[in-house]
């Protein structure tokens, strides 16, 4: 089962250009019946415009990556470049809508417990600039994979190179795929590389023992 692409159209969105700061301007002199501030720290000559600030580089800092698939809102990219796409193994908990990454030593020793299952994490990033881990179920033991987790991976190869939107459709029993029509500008994607979104990701989901509280929990030890 493949997913179905259809198509979306949504309004262009409209350049906007900011003023530059003008670090480099000539200064003229004043003329002599120019109002000069009587005070050079007074808050509102020296304040910062949004526009001055986007020039001289001022950047959000990437304190938070959710690890989830994407809205059905949402229109979203996925990173093109293969560095960051990892293949790996996690532990989802779907009640308390937690994933957690599993240290590879762990993989044999955990791979009977029903919540633990392979997984591609594919970096994405929505329209809102939100980076974010989409988390797509691979093949496991027996080489089966469900319609849902083809579709999804199909999903993020539309969604290289387009602004796309998942929909379930339940009736198919797989993910429906709209692609943007609209001219939509590429992300902006953070320099940040994989292995520190993973970092931030997963700081207090990472399980390397085996007397982790979450496999306590979950072979009913606590």
């Amino acid at each position: 089962m493949t997913a179905k692409l259809k198509q979306y159209n949504s309004d262009p969105e409209q350049n906007r250009t900011a003023e530059a700061f003008p670090f480099n301007a000539t200064v003229n002199p004043a003329p002599a019946n120019a109002n000069v501030p009587d005070d050079p720290f007074d808050p509102a000559s020296l304040r910062l415009s949004g526009a001055a600030t986007a020039t001289i580089g001022v950047k959000k800092a990437l304190l938070t990556v959710p690890v989830r698939k994407p809205d059905k809102s949402w229109f979203v990219r996925t990173h093109p470049d293969p560095a960051f796409r990892l293949e790996t193994a996690v532990i989802e908990l779907k009640e308390d809508r937690e994933t957690y990454l599993i240290a590879p030593n762990l993989w044999p020793k955990l791979a009977t417990e029903t919540t633990f299952s392979p997984r591609l994490l594919q970096t994405a990033i929505n329209r809102q600039g939100v980076v974010f881990l989409w988390p797509i179920r691979l093949p496991g033991a027996d080489g089966r994979l469900d319609d849902w987790s083809r579709s999804a991976i199909e999903a993020v190869g539309f969604a290289a190179t387009n602004w796309v939107r998942l929909q379930a459709n339940m009736a198919l029993g797989a993910y429906e795929v709209s692609r943007a029509t609209g001219s939509l500008s590429d992300p902006d994607w953070p320099e940040t590389r994989l292995g520190e979104l993973l970092r931030i990701a997963f700081r207090d989901r990472f399980i390397d023992r085996l007397d982790h509280p979450t496999i306590l929990r979950l072979r009913g030890e606590v």
